[in-house]
């Protein structure tokens, strides 16, 4: 669903707009403005998908409005004056209604904006950051155990198999995994790499030494290559 809002000096079109806009499924109109004076304020308490903007308004126009906009919502722009169509698409607006406009036509500008929503949210999702790992299960002699990652002291990397040591345990959980793949789904800064053999939870180590790390009594190797993961804690 599409938050939109319409900006419009002339009440018809906005009557016009609002009513389009209901008509539409993916489309959920929030609020209408006069002016871009006054959208400016409605935008910054209702943000929105979607504009549906006015070029001609009196003191301050949509194009102008436009270039105030740091972060813009998709806009198709709406107006009876052709010449600011290059204008309008150089500023990336997803489509150009000139008034009057049928149904159909504001439907195929709708459907533009769905496609490039559609985009923005796959972009968003892409860039976001993973979410870390809480519990996780792994393979032990043919069941599957659960790791709880709070759980964790440190891992440590023997060929194709993994020890994982816990706070809640004596004996480490043995099971067939890289280190590279348990790193992955641990991710910074809860756990950092101090060696090509161990990755250890930060909230544990209670000291830092120049080639070691202890958790407790347990003295962990710091390597070379690791070495500026651990400098970056220390900051």
């Amino acid at each position: 669903m599409m938050r939109c809002m319409v900006i419009d000096d002339e009440q018809l079109v906005r009557e016009l707009l609002e009513d389009n806009i209901r008509q539409i499924p993916f489309l959920q109109w929030v609020r209408s403005c006069r002016n871009a004076l006054e959208a400016t304020e409605a935008l910054q308490e209702n943000p929105v998908d979607l504009l549906f903007l006015d070029i001609q308004m009196p003191r301050v126009n949509g194009l102008q409005l436009l270039q105030t906009l740091s972060d813009p919502p998709l806009v198709i722009l709406v107006s009876a004056y052709e010449q600011y169509a290059l204008e309008g698409f150089d500023l990336r607006v997803v489509d150009y209604l000139l008034k009057p406009f049928s149904f159909e036509r504001f439907l195929k500008a709708c459907n533009r904006a769905r496609e490039q929503f559609r985009f923005r949210q796959s972009d968003r999702l892409a860039a976001a950051p993973a979410a870390p790992v809480e519990d996780f299960f792994v393979n032990v002699e043919y069941a599957l155990v659960k790791i709880t990652a709070a759980d964790i002291l440190y891992v440590e990397g023997v060929k194709d198999y993994i020890k994982i040591y816990l706070s809640s345990s004596a004996r480490p959980v043995l099971t067939r995994m890289t280190l590279k793949a348990l790193e992955e789904k641990l991710t910074p800064p809860a756990f950092v790499r101090t060696h090509k053999s161990y990755l250890v939870s930060v909230k544990k180590i209670t000291t830092v030494k120049r080639d070691l790390v202890c958790i407790g009594e347990k003295e962990i190797p710091i390597s070379v290559s690791y070495k500026a993961n651990i400098t970056r804690l220390l900051k």
